[in-house]
């Protein structure tokens, strides 16, 4: 839940209320009303108006400002990896960090027998 006063910017309008959608604004009162969809009162100084919108309309200003961090972060990364031929690091960065620690870590291989002793054990307790 947000906080009164913090910055928003708008990021959709589900319910096509004519919400200026990339705009920010401030969040100046909850809707505790059960029966409403609108979670938030948010002023909008740059139109000058009040607006309710759903929680899901609006996210926070440091939030979105550390997904493009991260996408630009991102790319940048994939245009060195190109730059350098690095295929290594291109493969890394397209495929997930978690994916390359799990491939990159030493796998335990069961010989058949050993795979059906343990399955023997567990099936005894």
């Amino acid at each position: 839940m947000l906080k009164l006063g913090q910055k928003v910017v708008i990021v959709s309008d589900r319910f096509e209320q004519n919400l200026p959608v990339g705009e920010y604004g401030y969040i100046i009162a909850y809707d505790r009303n059960a029966d409403n969809v609108f979670d938030y009162v948010v002023r909008v100084p740059k139109v000058n108006r009040n607006f309710l919108v759903p929680g899901d309309d609006v996210e926070l200003e440091e939030t979105l400002i550390s997904q493009e961090v991260d996408r630009v972060e991102r790319e940048a990364l994939i245009d060195f990896a190109l730059a350098t031929r690095n295929e290594e690091l291109f493969r890394r960065i397209m495929n997930g960090e978690d994916q390359s620690e799990k491939s990159g870590g030493s796998k335990d291989v069961q010989s058949r027998e050993d795979f059906i002793r343990q399955i023997n054990l567990k099936a005894w307790i």
